[in-house]
């Protein structure tokens, strides 16, 4: 065949390739595929020619929406810490639902597909938590990187070097508002709130970055004679991330299922659900288009395009959700929310993604969701004894090693029918 047929042939797929990769699913809001960079540095996605390179596979990087690869591009360093953000957050959601049916299971990544699997059509509680886990994980990461200096658009926060008569702040605080910023842009590209779905993937973006916001924690190191406290120098730490996916699992719990309001928030609805963030506690206000000359916004900003686009940006984030069940209270800026029931996780299906319960290993003496009642949906389950060889008897050397000896337990393990 000639080779310029060959080529034609290719340039056409390619084409048919990306106009297929770019539908997204009606009831799905668009910003869901960056989660795809989680892949990113694993070894088959590494540059051949320097394997300290952090090299974006061109399939991962048809993930990223144009916004997206332009905030990548104009922030140096950025990318690495998006990497870190969205294993993260695969890590803790894997951990927070590892006994329950749905596990957070991650699909190996494959050209265009979503990392969760189809479960993110639904806009159920599942789905909920994985927007918000995301959303709260860049957020996290992104302040990180900005105090550690690997991102060169921005720093530390220094908004806080009033001083007070005890203490006086100092050191690098994490810039919790430069992470919120950049999460916004680049998390929420896609989701314009043109409909219900993305309405409520906004809001549960917006939740996941309250909660990191909300357990910021100042921390202090004492400076005197002879170790006497006679001034402090502090500074605002990040949480773990443990404690945030300990805490958005609590809201999981409560979702609340809401319907959206044909009004847009007023001023005083809106200020109420807004994470509002101000100079002296390391925040933004999203309903106000407008920042504080001296708001760390100002001096370390993610690269935007005029105040007009700002202001038409924050728009999207004015709506109003209501309960499905007029006898609910509105949901607040920090619940999670959905608009359908979870489907059934018993039996595979792949249709949705769902991988099912067959085979999961249960606790035969729990009455929680992680029993064997719960967990094999009343098939039963099978009981069987096991030999696990661990490490034990773990001593320290000097200096410094640490040898332990190999034992073998007989365990028993009982998985699902």
């Amino acid at each position: 065949m000639d080779l310029s047929v060959l080529v034609f042939i290719y340039l056409m797929a390619i084409c048919t390739s990306s106009e297929v990769e770019s539908k997204h699913k009606p009831g799905r809001g668009r910003g869901s595929m960056w989660w795809g960079i989680a892949k990113v540095g694993e070894p088959n996605n590494l540059s051949p020619l320097n394997s300290k390179i952090l090299y974006m596979d061109p399939a991962i990087h048809s993930t990223l929406r144009r916004k997206q690869r332009r905030l990548v591009r104009e922030n140096p360093g950025v990318l690495a810490a998006l990497v870190r953000g969205a294993n993260m957050a695969i890590a803790e959601c894997q951990h927070q639902f590892r006994h329950r049916r749905w596990n957070c299971s991650t699909r190996n990544f494959l050209r265009g597909k979503n990392l969760f699997g189809k479960i993110v059509d639904r806009g159920c509680r599942e789905t909920a938590f994985i927007y918000a886990i995301t959303s709260a994980a860049v957020t996290h990461s992104i302040a990180k990187a900005c105090s550690e200096g690997t991102i060169e658009s921005c720093t530390c926060d220094y908004s806080h070097q009033s001083k007070v008569p005890v203490w006086e702040w100092g050191g690098c605080s994490d810039n919790i508002g430069f992470g919120i910023k950049f999460a916004r842009e680049f998390v929420d590209t896609g989701e314009r709130g043109r409909n219900f779905r993305e309405k409520m993937n906004l809001h549960n973006n917006e939740a996941g970055r309250a909660h990191v916001q909300a357990e910021m924690r100042k921390e202090c190191k004492c400076h005197g004679m002879s170790g006497s406290c006679t001034v402090k120098t502090c500074w605002m730490r990040l949480p773990s991330f443990r404690v945030v996916g300990d805490n958005l699992k609590d809201r999981f719990d409560g979702a609340s299922r809401v319907m959206v309001s044909n009004s847009l928030r007023t001023n005083g609805g809106a200020n109420e659900n807004a994470i509002k963030v101000h100079s002296s506690n390391n925040a933004l206000q999203i309903t106000h288009a407008s920042t504080s000359p001296n708001s760390i916004i100002s001096s370390n900003s993610v690269h935007v395009r005029g105040h007009q686009q700002q202001q038409k940006r924050y728009n999207r984030y004015h709506f109003q959700l209501k309960p499905y069940n007029p006898d609910h209270k509105p949901p607040g800026v920090m619940d999670l929310v959905y608009l359908e029931p979870s489907p059934g996780f018993c039996e595979r299906n792949p249709r949705l993604g769902i991988q099912g319960t067959h085979g999961r290993q249960c606790n035969d003496t729990s009455i929680g969701v992680d029993g064997c009642d719960l967990m094999c949906c009343g098939r039963g389950y099978r009981t069987q004894e096991v030999t696990v060889v661990e490490r034990c008897a773990c001593m320290f050397h000097w200096c410094c090693e640490v040898k332990c000896k190999l034992c073998r337990i007989q365990k028993t393990i009982h998985t699902c029918l």
